[in-house]
């Protein structure tokens, strides 16, 4: 991984991709950006490729936790340096992806991932990466897994719960749970 990776107090970085956002013919593609997210909370999580095996079981599971995002006004993206046509073919050859409700951002010039810094170093793919981004646009979690290992989305919910209540939350806190 790069040494100038972006973290927890930083700015997402400025983006303009092309994404997929519907399987439907002629409203396949859309360009997704930085005002997509503005004012809101965004979770943006990041796959190595496309067509492989742990990878759809996590765009699976953001996607039945859809609701639970949307109930926090957070916004939802998914990412990959694959083009937006490998996402199409994707969508349109997986079952459980056909119905995505959130974009799914294809970085094929790899400089988002870069300047993030979680692209290895041997094939130049994305890490299985997780921000969480404030109504600012300020970075305020990350969760960095190695290529084989899938990550867990409850966590990902607790801790947007925790970071939403703006209060100290203890360790192993859940909502409702007491905050310091």
């Amino acid at each position: 991984m790069a040494n100038n990776q972006v973290s927890v107090g930083s700015k997402f970085p400025q983006f303009s991709k092309k994404s997929v956002v519907s399987i439907e013919k002629g409203k396949e593609f859309d360009t997704i950006s930085n005002q997509t997210i503005e004012g809101k909370w965004a979770v943006i999580f990041w796959w190595p490729k496309d067509f492989t095996f742990v990878c759809p079981t996590e765009i699976a599971e953001f996607n039945k936790n859809f609701g639970n995002f949307a109930d926090r006004d957070t916004i939802l993206l998914g990412a990959s340096t694959d083009s937006e046509f490998v996402h199409l073919a994707w969508r349109n050859n997986h079952k459980d992806l056909t119905d995505l409700k959130f974009p799914m951002i294809a970085d094929t010039s790899k400089s988002l991932a870069e300047e993030l810094g979680i692209l290895t170093e041997d094939e130049k793919v994305a890490y299985r990466a997780t921000y969480i981004v404030d109504n600012e646009g300020t970075i305020r979690w990350v969760c960095i897994n190695d290529l084989s290992v899938g990550r867990n989305v409850e966590e990902v919910l607790r801790v947007l719960d925790a970071l939403q209540t703006d209060e100290l939350c203890p360790c192993n806190w859940h909502k409702g749970d007491a905050t310091l």
